[in-house]
């Protein structure tokens, strides 16, 4: 009988949000994945920026300088995605008890507005689309709308990168090269750039990864 209703009218509300939730752990999952690759791929630029400093050349050494520069602020936004991703997921947990209690669930403007903000992110937007689709299917969220796909909030604009940019690359010439590159008085506010061992220490991953969650639903509540 339950094949035959689900095959009328497809699968319930609490099907597709489980679906979701497991597609939201894989979508998680791959931005680890990333931002481990991100990590690996500093530690080895950061090495070779150092070997560059020692043979003088400036040059090459501020490009490379740039590179981890921009990897940060790409792993500072799959960072952020991911929070975003493990909201929802929450938010889902709390309609799926809701759904227990009163056999329905209600629409969410919170996964609403995480789901726009992530359909703008690039390693997750197609994902994202085909997870919106089941939500309003399950009556949780409207349709997205095409402005969603707005690309200027996808990253800063290669203008405004090249203003701010600079005084960042000069820090972590700075550090890296014990002050022999770059400039000592913009090291002020610098995040500790040594060069980080591969291994994904799980446990502070995971403490960062609350306290961003944190940070983010304060925010949404605000």
């Amino acid at each position: 009988m339950q094949a035959v209703s689900k095959l009328i009218f497809g699968p319930t509300q609490e099907e597709r949000v489980k679906k979701v939730q497991s597609q939201l752990r894989s979508e998680q999952r791959s931005l680890d994945r990333e931002m481990r690759q991100i990590d690996q791929g500093s530690s080895k630029t950061k090495a070779e920026i150092k070997k560059l400093a020692k043979k003088g050349d400036v040059k090459n050494a501020k490009i490379l300088a740039r590179e981890v520069v921009r990897a940060q602020k790409q792993k500072n936004r799959l960072s952020v995605s991911k929070a975003r991703l493990n909201s929802i997921h929450m938010q889902l947990q709390h309609q799926l008890a809701m759904y227990k209690v009163t056999g329905s669930m209600a629409k969410s403007t919170e996964i609403m507005k995480l789901s726009n903000q992530l359909v703008k992110l690039p390693e997750v937007s197609a994902a994202m689309r085909q997870m919106s689709a089941e939500m309003t299917k399950a009556g949780i969220m409207e349709e997205l709308m095409d402005d969603t796909l707005d690309s200027g909030v996808l990253g800063e604009d290669e203008d405004e990168m090249e203003e701010e940019a600079q005084a960042e690359v000069d820090k972590v010439l700075y550090q890296l090269t014990d002050g022999k590159l770059g400039q000592a008085s913009t090291t002020d506010h610098l995040p500790d750039l040594a060069i980080e061992d591969p291994k994904v220490n799980e446990e502070e991953e995971q403490q960062d990864m609350q306290r961003m969650q944190a940070a983010l639903d304060g925010l949404l509540r605000g």
